[in-house]
């Protein structure tokens, strides 16, 4: 499995923007599809939905990236997947999972957190659906989303000032299994499905 972080992507994509070219707020504003304003927050922190991802600022960055704004990636699917033949053929292999990283803010929480902005290559969601817990109930909701899970820890081991680790590869673990299907869109929820819907429904 591939952990790669976003930021290097953006980096490779060109989506770079000099400080003082641009205003951040018109940055965040054009980057993010839906937004609200937090005026409570010291500098008036912007909460965005940026590619189906709940995350301050859309994502835009400061931090390693000497007097640039970085944005999130674009073309996800197209990127990873082109990504996912290359590796393949280059190294001779026919399984391999990656995982575009970044990392948020939770809420009710100090700290930040890893989390998965894509995957590809593998089965992203273990559907725990009909199956019994210890004392005999039958599970009705609950997946696992193993580019969350997976990607909360390795965003810990990458670290997030001066460590310098942009990958992480990581082998042996349980639980995959891969595919050259693109199922990610599979862990996509619509906002108005979401349980979090009457917080969301307040951004515009």
């Amino acid at each position: 499995m591939l952990f790669i972080s976003s930021k290097i992507l953006a980096v490779h994509q060109g989506r770079c923007v000099k400080i003082g070219t641009a205003e951040k707020k018109s940055l965040i504003e054009k980057e993010s599809e839906k937004y609200l304003i937090n005026e409570h927050i010291p500098g008036g922190l912007y909460l965005t939905i940026t590619d189906n991802t709940l995350i301050p600022s859309a994502g835009i960055d400061e931090s390693n990236a000497n007097g640039y704004y970085i944005l999130l990636p674009k073309d996800y699917q197209e990127e990873v997947k082109k990504l996912h033949t290359c590796l393949l053929k280059k190294y001779q292999i026919n399984q391999l999972g990656i995982i575009i990283t970044d990392t948020t803010s939770r809420p009710l929480r100090y700290g930040t957190a890893g989390i998965a902005l894509y995957s590809y290559g593998f089965y992203p969601l273990i559907d725990k659906r009909g199956e019994q817990d210890l004392f005999g109930k039958t599970m009705e909701l609950t997946q696992i989303n193993l580019p969350e899970s997976l990607s909360s820890f390795v965003v810990f081991l990458m670290g997030e000032t001066n460590e310098q680790t942009p990958m992480l590869i990581a082998r042996g673990m349980p639980h995959i299994h891969y595919t050259v299907e693109d199922l990610y869109p599979q862990t996509i929820v619509p906002i108005d499905q979401d349980i979090y819907a009457p917080l969301l429904k307040n951004f515009l």
